[in-house]
């Protein structure tokens, strides 16, 4: 099935302790449903110091599912997204607006 949200999307969270940020996906794991949003559900992670980076407490994204997340439209609005030939090609599109993303 084709991804309706992939790396380098817009996004906006919509529910959980940071509803209403916007970030960039990083990375998208299809088979846990989940994706990492740059900026969204940090964490801290205690790491040791090694030859190439300093130790200590470093905040990291952590993934969040896909159904907690919108795209955000050319109005930055969020939307859902549908699929439509175009041609001989499947394309992605904005639901609000119609636009093909």
């Amino acid at each position: 099935m084709a991804a309706k949200l992939k790396k380098g999307d817009k996004v906006v969270v919509l529910t959980g302790k940071d509803k209403g940020k916007e970030g960039t996906i990083s990375s998208v794991n299809p088979s846990a449903n989940k994706a990492v949003v740059d900026g969204v559900n940090i964490a801290i992670r205690a790491t040791r110091q090694s030859q190439e980076s300093q130790g200590g407490r470093i905040p990291k994204a952590m993934p969040v599912d896909l159904s907690n997340l919108a795209l955000l439209d050319a109005n930055g609005k969020p939307t859902r997204v549908g699929f439509k030939m175009d041609g001989d090609k499947k394309v992605r599109f904005a639901k609000t607006t119609g636009d093909v993303i």
